[in-house]
């Protein structure tokens, strides 16, 4: 995913075309009803796409289940897409959980992943028919595909920066490339949800989540920085 769901358009148009003939630019709300009109038209799309579906979803149907004017709808975007879209992002904010440590102040690493995939996971699981939604319109419209690429390299970028700060703390094999292997251990915790959650593999929940942590642990091939290698705690 590309911006946060924070950071609103300026607006150049209302419900006017643009001058040069293409899509008007979708107004920032700027009064707390106009706040809420919004919010309420995403919570009605997220209830109609996983409904009814990416491609069956109508914009009149949002409008209804917001209980708003067909109109106002195109105040605020304008196409199914686009509100999709808004849809998504706002999950993505949801799921990527930034500044975990800090929000925490967990500071041990195995307890850090821990936190991080149950995190994910548990995300994953409360947006499971959207997730589902998502990889589907992801394979037949060109710009969701560079919605998910990109949501997958914020992922991986993420966690390259913990990779890469533990490869300095001496905690994590240094002869790996922090991005590609964030981006390998990332893919094994989406594709595990994804068949756990949406295509309904029965995997106990606490059975997944030690065991893609002790992969995360053993793919890093985690030490303790305090304590000399081959010396164990019964030593």
């Amino acid at each position: 995913m590309t911006r946060s769901n924070d950071s609103e358009w300026i607006a150049v148009a209302a419900q006017a075309p643009a001058a040069d003939g293409g899509q008007k630019q979708p107004i920032t709300p700027r009064s707390a009803r106009g706040v809420r009109t919004r919010n309420a038209l995403i919570a009605a799309a997220r209830e109609v796409f996983e409904r009814d579906g990416y491609l069956d979803a109508r914009i009149t149907d949002i409008s209804k289940a917001a209980q708003v004017a067909s109109g106002s709808f195109y105040t605020y975007f304008n196409s199914k897409e686009e509100i999709f879209r808004a849809l998504v992002e706002q999950v993505q904010e949801e799921m990527l959980h930034p500044h975990l440590r800090e929000r925490t102040g967990i500071t041990d690493t195995r307890r850090l992943i821990d936190a991080s995939n149950r995190e994910y996971l548990r995300a994953y699981k409360k947006n499971a028919r959207l997730m589902a939604l998502f990889e589907q319109v992801a394979q037949i419209d060109e710009q969701f595909m560079a919605l998910r690429v990109e949501r997958g390299n914020a992922f991986a970028r993420r966690n390259a920066k913990l990779i890469r700060a533990l490869q300095e703390n001496g905690e994590a094999d240094t002869s790996l490339d922090p991005l590609v292997t964030a981006h390998a251990l990332s893919v094994m915790v989406s594709r595990m949800a994804y068949m756990v959650f949406v295509l309904g593999q029965r995997i106990p929940y606490e059975r997944l989540v030690t065991t893609l942590n002790k992969i995360w642990e053993n793919g890093l091939r985690l030490t303790d920085p305090e304590r000399p290698e081959g010396v164990t705690e019964d030593a």
